[in-house]
This record gives structure tokens, sequence and C-alpha cells, in this order.
């Protein structure tokens, strides 16, 4: 059976993340963190590259959901000989990172089926199995995995297997806990406990969310999403849980995403304070700061979820990758590359922070200024853009426009929060590299703004420009690149990033429509009055998400499947602002992102 990227569920603990297949396999999971080793390996291999099944031993077909406004995940199961429920869930880490199992009697007699193949190192390590007083613990090197149930276990080939029958009424649980192997074993979790515990800390956040606007259960759902891909102890959001889901079948755009992007930054922030989570939004923030601070002259586009700044990129030679896309990557080279635009989410988003109340930063406002100050000559230099091309630096339309709006932000801090800067200096430059993207970036042919200066490429990103307030939304620029972006980078309803098929990233051609800028393209719609389109296009996104309300990066319409790591933050996050926008546009406000 061929397997569907939107087959897969997420499980997090605030720390890590597990996928869950429909079918009660996990397929996916790192410990401790989201960027370790795997474990369960299978989403990118096979069994044998490690996986835990819990299902009936035999035919059944499940239906599945999450429990309201958590990652507490319920799956029914029908089968000839009755009907089981299986709740799993990630408890918010105490002692040491847990799964729990629990399978629950509903109708028959069922039988039921763990098998639990743990390959540590990315699915190349085999463990040693043994029995240690209750519990089946699998070592090797410096991990321990401990698997507690009171189902009867085997070893069977280098897998353990339990089986037991569940009759109505009766629960069998199973734990799975990581710890390192020359540690004593952590204590025991009961997992009756565990499930309320885990249930009762998600119903708490979710009921501090303050959205009321349109689409709020789908809201809220996204927001679920973007908590689970927090990494707790320092408040960092990860892109994906997931490394090399292909952006294409067979190709090799396939990248590691469990890593932290600065370009994030504000639509993060603005999703996090416009549904009512100042407390996220503000720890996201001092893990931004954080991060670039240590060495501000030398800005990454990413980080590790602590901070790390090294994420040397290799190729897992031993996997043969997602329905056969080769190759599989750990680490990203594009952290060294140069990215102009994230100068301009970094001052944007301390911009947006302030005019949310989320407090005053004298130490940011310095790094904000010294950024600034490195800025006053980068931004007249060329560099990867916004898409990370591994080709030739381009002036890319995108990033000088990201590097106007950072002066422009620099501008309004010190004019409306009382911060001390050279603002003539920087109303200059401000007007300097408005009036040479103006000039340079567009083109008369095509009667739009186009991807970098001097070409006739066209890119999603430049319907950013006035959600920005780079140019107003009926500025005819930008009416004319919003037809023009709609006319030829549209794929059967959806939004390309870009023609691929050009050569300008430096990679073969070949991807799906990009979601997030699909959901740029509901923004653009919906500021320039055309609020029926951008609804329908708003709610065709919302159709695509799986059925426990998950996207990936992108999409492939033709085949009606979702492609790239999962699930994707960015298109969640977008998918929170998008609907915002609506709400905000249906009022006659301007866009949450534009300053007034």
């Amino acid at each position: 059976m061929r397997r569907q990227i939107e087959d897969y569920a997420l499980l997090s603990d605030l720390q890590t993340a597990a996928l869950v297949h429909r079918r009660g396999s996990i397929d996916w999971c790192c410990f401790p963190r989201f960027d370790s080793d795997a474990c369960f390996t299978a989403l990118l291999g096979h069994r044998e590259h490690g996986r835990w099944l819990v299902a009936p031993d035999g035919p059944g077909e499940p239906t599945r959901r999450y429990r309201g406004g958590s990652l507490v995940l319920e799956t029914e199961w029908d089968t000839p000989e009755g009907r089981i429920r299986v709740v799993d869930a990630m408890p918010p880490r105490g002692e040491a990172p847990t799964i729990v199992r629990v399978v629950e009697g509903l109708a028959g007699r069922v039988t039921v089926r763990s098998e639990l193949v743990t390959r540590f190192g990315y699915g190349r390590i085999l463990p040693a199995l043994r029995r240690v007083d209750d519990a089946s613990v699998a070592t090797a090197g410096p991990e321990a995995i401990g698997l507690r149930t009171p189902a009867p276990t085997v070893v069977d080939n280098t897998a353990l297997v339990s089986t037991v029958e569940v009759s109505p009424g009766q629960r069998v649980p199973f734990t799975l806990t990581w710890f390192p192997s020359h540690t004593p074993r952590p204590a025991p979790v009961e997992p009756t406990e565990a499930l309320r515990r885990t249930e009762a800390f998600w119903r708490d956040w979710s009921s501090k969310s303050s959205y009321t606007g349109p689409y709020r259960d789908a809201v809220l759902e996204s927001l679920v999403v973007l908590k689970g891909l927090t990494y707790s102890p320092t408040g960092g959001i990860v892109a994906a849980p997931t490394t090399s889901l292909p952006e294409w079948l067979g190709g090799e755009r396939n990248w590691d995403y469990r890593y932290c992007w600065l370009r994030d930054a504000t639509l993060t922030l603005l999703a996090l304070l416009n549904a009512g989570y100042v407390e996220e939004a503000g720890h996201w923030r001092e893990w931004l700061l954080r991060a670039v601070a240590g060495d501000p002259d030398n800005i990454q586009i990413m980080y590790g979820v602590a901070g790390e700044r090294r994420l040397p990129e290799w190729v897992i030679d031993w996997l043969p990758g997602f329905e056969e896309s080769r190759p599989v990557r750990v680490g990203n080279a594009a952290a060294d590359q140069a990215q102009l635009d994230v100068y301009g989410e970094v001052t944007d988003a301390m911009y947006q922070s302030r005019t949310h109340n989320l407090g005053a930063s004298l130490a940011a406002w310095e790094f904000g200024r010294h950024v600034l100050g490195l800025l006053e000559d980068r931004w007249r230099e060329p560099d990867e853009g916004i898409w990370e091309v591994r080709g030739k630096r381009l002036h890319f339309t995108h990033s000088k426009v990201m590097a106007w709006v950072a002066f422009d932000r620099g501008i309004r801090l010190c004019e409306e929060f009382g911060r001390d800067g050279p603002v003539d200096r920087w109303r200059a430059i401000r007007s300097e590299i408005h009036a040479q993207v103006c000039r340079e970036g567009w083109s008369d042919q095509l009667g739009s703004f186009t991807q970098s200066y001097g070409s006739s490429r066209l890119d999603a990103s430049l319907l950013l420009l006035p959600q920005v307030g780079f140019l107003p939304p009926e500025d005819p620029r930008i009416r004319g690149t919003l037809e023009a972006v709609q006319g030829q980078l549209s794929h059967e309803g959806f939004l390309l990033r870009y023609r691929s098929e050009e050569g300008t990233d430096g990679l073969p051609g070949g991807e799906g429509t990009f979601l997030p800028c699909s959901f740029w393209l509901v923004d653009a719609l919906a500021l320039d009055g055309r609020h029926e389109e951008a609804t329908e296009l708003f709610e065709r996104l919302l159709g695509i998400r799986n059925d426990v309300g998950l996207l990936a990066e992108e999409y492939d319409p033709s085949e009606k499947r979702l492609l790239g790591n999962f699930p994707q933050a960015f298109s969640h996050v977008a998918l929170v602002n998008s609907a915002l926008t609506l709400a905000r546009t249906a009022a006659g406000q301007v866009h949450p992102r534009a300053p007034v």
C-alpha cells in the first residue's frame, strides 16, 4: 500500500515529537529532542528501520480524531471480532520522554498486537534486548528505551512483540520511555494518570485562546500544532518535526526542517499574539534574541532549538527515503547562506512586539541598532533569498523589500516608542531602497514586480509587498503584480513559489504548490477587496488538511496529496494569519502586519 504523508498524526511532549500512521504505527520519533537521532525511522524507510505498531492483529478499519483542543489522539478500530479504541499521547516532559498508548475494548473480543522495532541512529543501530524487572529494555551505546505493559511480551526476531485479547471495558496500557543508558531507569509512568494529565494540560492551554473570529476551530487546531512544535525549555519553534519528506516524490528537494528559522519570527509572533498567547510569543521572542545576540555580525537564517549555530548537512545513505525519494539529509547547509530578509524579520518582530504590548527591552534595541548598522551596507549585496536557492546569488526583490522593512521598523521604533537612533540616515536609506526596488524590481513588459532585478520571472513572495506596507494594496503596481502572480503561478487553484523548472534555485525542477504562498494569496485578495474570492480559496485550503487538521509544506493538486515536511509550522502560521486577515478586512481594517 502506497503511503501518504497525510496518513500521519502528531504527538508532542513540547521537546520532541512522534508521527503516528493511521493504521497504528509510530514511524518517526527522535529522542530526546526534535533534532536528535531518530529511533523510529520507518517513515524514511521500512519496518526494519524502526517503528512501534499497536493495532488489531487482523483486518480492521480505523477512524481517528484528536480530543478537543489537544494532541491526545484517539483511533477507533472496527474489526470482524469487535471494536477497540487506542489512545496515544506524549505527556508534557517529566522525568523522561514517554509515549503512552492505551487500548480500550469497546465491543466483542479483539486481539491486539504491539510490535516494537527499535533502531537507534536513524534506523542503523540494532539494540540489545533484555528483561529488567517489570520492563523490556532496548539498549545501544548511550541510549535506552524501556517498554512497560501488562501484556505478555516476547522477543521475536529483534522485535518486542505483545499480543493480548481485549474485551469491553478492559484497558491495556503500553508505556515507552527513553533514557540515557548509563542512568537508572526512570520511575514507571501510571498510564491513566498520564493521559488525564496530558489532556488537562492541553485543555487548559487551549482555553486561553482569545480568538473569536471566523474559522475558530481551524485556527485553534493550528495553534495547537504550533505549541506542539515548540521546544519548551527555550521557546524555539521548529519548522517541522521531520527531515527529508520530499517536496516532489522521487526528487532531491528533501531538507531537514527540525530547526528554527528567523524568517518565521514576525508571522509566528502575530499568530500567537492575536490569539492571546502572549507568554508563548514572549518566549519565542526571547529565543530569537538569544540566538542572534551572541554574534550579531554573523546572523544566520536558522538555528538549533537551543540556539545552536552549527547545523552541518550530511546524507544518510542507508535509508531509501519516503517513497524512494533520496537523498535523506540531516542538518541544513542553508544555515550558512546570506539572506537579507532575516534583518527585516528580526526588526519587524521587535516592532510588532511593542505594538502588541509585549514589553520593551533595551538589550533588544541595542541589538536592533547594531543590525541596522550592518544592513546600511549589506542591503546592496545579492543573496540566496527567501527560498534558500542553491544556485547563483541574485538581487532578489523580496530581500530588498525586507531590507526596506528593517529600516522602516527601526524608524518607527524611534518615532513611536522613543528609541534612540540615526533616524535621518535611516530615512534616506529607506527612501533609496524603495526607489531602487520600484525601478529595478519592476517590469513594464509584465506589468509586475519580478523575482529579482532584471528578471522576467515571477515569485509568490511578491504578494507580501502590501502586507508589510511597502506599497498600498490599491497601488496599480501591486494590483498588476497580484494579477501576474495569480495568472502565472497558479496550478489547479493553488500557488507555486515560482517556476522551479526555470532553474533559478540551482536544483532540478519539480515541486508541489506551496501552501504558505497560497495563504498569502488569500491575504492579497482580501486586501484588494476581493473578499469572496479570498474566502473561497481559504476554505479550499482548509479542505486539504488531513483528517486531524494537519498541513504539510506543499500539496500536489493533481494527485491530491500533501508533500514536504510535516506538519509544517509555516503553513499553520499562515492559516492563522489568513483567518485574521479575512476577519480584519471584512471589518475594514488593515492587514495585521502592515504598520498603520
